[in-house]
């Protein structure tokens, strides 16, 4: 569905991928993991066309992707949850989501579908995104991504600085997108939340993908995770 193939990309004159592949297919889940700055959050900002793509292509569905301006890749159908959520601050979790379902057109099933995934937000839908707290903040974020109905999700880090109760609900409904067909890619540094939901791993070093392997494997045997995270 999603296949990324020997991409080039990078900060101005900094190159920080170099010959970069992967790809993630309908109702899997995908694991990037390797040590901070390897380049991680780098791929997926080229997937969605922050950065430019100086090498290689990036296809949806054989769509070229990597030719687009920015603004009509998450048209396409990507949903894209950036590390540090970038939600409208100042305004309201409703108008958040409206801003999410503008995107592609979409209306009121489809904010109604995202509110029963995350009912906490129902009750918060008048109060300002920035006040409140960094767990719902992360569930609004992944709301106004899901408002899209995209084929494939995009998430960096949703994890970070929550809650195990928070951790868990964002997980549950990860798992949910899976079984409802979507393809997702996830970034994330907790080991025992990617073993426990992802299909495959592979495993960024330096700005290139040094391996692809089953998260199966990797739960019996972690000799992989020691090698490329240190874990």
């Amino acid at each position: 569905m999603l296949e990324v193939s020997n991409i080039e990309s990078g900060y101005g004159p900094v190159q920080v991928l170099f010959d970069v592949s992967l790809q993630v297919n309908a109702g899997e889940i995908l694991c990037l993991m390797g040590r901070n700055g390897a380049g991680k959050s780098t791929i997926l900002k080229a997937i969605m066309g922050q950065l430019p793509v100086t090498g290689g292509s990036i296809t949806l569905d054989g769509k070229p992707l990597h030719t687009m301006p920015a603004h009509l890749i998450p048209k396409q159908g990507i949903g894209y949850v950036p590390q540090g959520r970038r939600l409208f601050k100042e305004l309201t979790v409703a108008e958040n989501i409206e801003v999410g379902l503008m995107t592609r057109g979409e209306g009121a099933s489809t904010r109604d579908w995202v509110l029963d995934l995350f009912p906490r937000l129902r009750e918060r839908l008048s109060q300002v995104a920035g006040t409140l707290s960094g767990g719902e903040q992360q569930m609004l974020a992944t709301a106004r991504a899901l408002c899209l109905r995209p084929k494939v999700l995009l998430l960096d880090e949703p994890t970070e600085g929550l809650q195990p109760s928070m951790i868990e609900l964002i997980r549950q409904v990860v798992i949910k997108m899976k079984a409802e067909g979507y393809a997702i890619i996830l970034v994330e540094q907790r080991v025992d939340a990617v073993l426990s939901i992802a299909d495959r791993v592979t495993f960024i070093e330096n700005g290139k993908d040094r391996e692809t392997v089953l998260a199966a494997e990797l739960r019996r045997d972690k000799t992989k995770l020691k090698t490329y995270i240190g874990v």
